[in-house]
C-alpha cells in the first residue's frame, strides 16, 4: 500500500483559462453570499427526509429569502406546509406555490406513498416544463427511479450517478457514484469517469481533470473483479475535457485531492465513504479551511436537473440542495455535461465491458 501524502500546502484546483466561474458543490450557503440572477423553478420533495415536511418548509423558507429570483414548487399535501404563508411577507409568498397531491391509503407502504406521489410529482413537474429542477431528501432508490422512468436516462448511461463534491487538503474532490447505483459494472465506472470528468470541467472549471477508481491499493489488479476489469478499461478511455486516467486510487486520496481531481467508485461504497468523512469531520472539528461538508448531490445521467439530499438534512441543508439546483440550472450544467460525453468512447452505447467474462484479469 502507497503511503498517504502528508504535509502539502493546500492549494486551488486547477482551472481552465476560459473556464466559468465554479457554481455551488451543494455546501451550506453563507448568509450574504451572491446569488447568480435568473428565474429558477424549483420542485422540492415535500415529505422527503427523516424530518419532514417540518426540515423541508424550513429550507424552502431559507432559500426563498436568500436568492430573490427563486421560486419553489413545494410538492406535497397542502396540510403539510403548515403556516407557510404567515412566516413570508408578500413578495416571497408569491414565489412558492404549493402543489397538492393526494397520499395513497393509510395502509400503504410509506416508501410507495413517496415514490408514486410526491417524488414522481415533483418528476411530472420538471418533465412537463412547471420546474427548472428537482430537489428531494427522500429515498435515493426511488427518487432515481422516478428520475430515470419520468425524464428518461442519457444514451449510454444505464446506471445514472449520484455526485458530491468533498473538500480536500489540495482542492475539491469529485466523488462518484455516491449512492446512485449500489452494484458495480465494469461499463458503469467506465461511464461515470467520464461523467464525473465532465461535471469536475462544468462545475469546478478544473483544466484536464485528473481521474482515479477507489480501491484497496494502488498496484494494478488490486480490487474485487469489477475494479480489475474496469481498471484497464479505464486506461485506454477517451474522457472529456482533457480528462486523463491516473490508476487506481485509495480513501486517503479522496481526502488529500492530490493524485486525483475526480474518484469513481460504486454508489455502495462511495455512500460508505461519504458518511464515514462525515463522521470524521464531527471528529476532528470540521473539514479543510474553507471547505464544508456537502448534504446535495447532482445525479448526472438522466434528461434533468435533480438533486438528492441528505436523508437526515436540517433545514439548511434543504436551502443548500435548493441552492445546488438552482445553479445547475441557471448554468445548465447537467446539459453541458451531456453533450462533453457525446465525442467519448466512454459515454458511447457499449456494454464491451459488461460482457466481460469473470476471467482473473493478469498483472504481469
Amino acid at each position: 500500500m502507497t503511503p498517504p501524502t502528508s504535509g502539502r500546502a493546500a492549494r486551488a484546483p486547477r482551472r481552465s483559462p476560459d473556464a466559468p466561474a465554479p457554481v455551488d458543490t451543494g455546501w451550506p450557503v453563507p448568509a450574504g453570499a451572491p446569488v447568480e440572477p435568473g428565474i429558477a423553478r424549483i420542485a422540492v420533495d415535500l415529505l422527503g427526509g427523516d424530518d419532514a415536511p417540518a426540515v423541508v418548509v424550513d429550507g424552502a423558507l431559507r432559500a426563498v429569502r436568500a436568492d430573490p429570483d427563486l421560486h419553489v414548487l413545494l410538492v406535497g399535501p397542502a396540510e403539510a406546509a403548515g403556516e407557510l404563508g404567515a412566516a413570508l411577507d408578500p413578495a416571497q409568498r408569491a414565489r412558492i406555490e404549493i402543489r397538492p397531491v393526494d397520499l395513497v391509503g393509510s395502509g400503504d407502504h410509506p416508501t410507495a406513498t413517496r415514490a408514486n406521489n410526491t417524488i414522481g410529482a415533483a418528476v411530472r413537474a420538471v418533465r412537463d416544463g412547471a420546474a427548472d429542477a428537482l430537489v428531494s431528501a427522500g429515498s435515493t432508490g426511488a427518487t432515481v427511479t422516478a428520475a430515470a422512468l419520468g425524464l428518461g436516462r442519457w444514451p449510454g448511461v444505464r446506471q445514472p450517478a449520484l455526485v458530491a463534491a468533498l473538500p480536500a487538503v489540495n482542492g475539491p474532490v469529485v466523488l462518484l457514484d455516491v449512492g446512485g447505483s449500489l452494484e458495480p459494472r465494469p461499463a458503469s465506472l467506465v461511464r461515470h469517469a467520464a461523467l464525473g470528468a465532465a461535471y469536475a470541467a462544468v462545475t469546478h472549471a478544473v483544466g484536464s481533470p485528473r481521474v482515479g477508481l477507489l480501491s484497496i491499493g494502488t498496484e494494478p489488479g488490486k480490487g474485487d473483479r469489477a475494479r480489475r476489469l474496469a481498471d484497464p478499461a479505464l486506461a485506454t478511455a477517451s474522457l472529456p475535457c482533457g480528462g486523463r486516467y491516473v490508476g487506481l486510487v485509495e480513501g486517503y486520496d479522496v481526502a488529500f485531492g492530490a493524485r486525483a481531481d475526480v474518484v469513481v467508485t460504486d454508489g455502495f461504497t462511495g455512500n460508505v465513504l461519504l458518511k464515514a468523512i462525515e463522521g470524521a469531520y464531527a471528529l476532528t472539528g470540521g473539514p479543510p479551511a474553507g471547505g464544508r461538508a456537502p448534504r446535495a448531490g447532482a445525479l448526472l445521467g438522466v434528461a434533468g436537473t435533480v438533486v438528492v439530499c441528505h436523508g437526515a438534512a436540517h433545514g439548511d441543508d434543504v436551502a443548500s440542495g435548493i441552492a445546488l439546483a438552482a445553479h445547475l440550472a441557471r448554468r445548465g450544467a447537467t446539459d453541458q455535461v451531456r453533450a462533453l460525453l457525446s465525442g467519448t468512447d466512454a459515454g458511447a452505447p457499449t456494454d464491451r465491458y459488461d460482457r466481460i467474462t469473470d476471467t482473473e484479469v493478469r498483472t504481469s
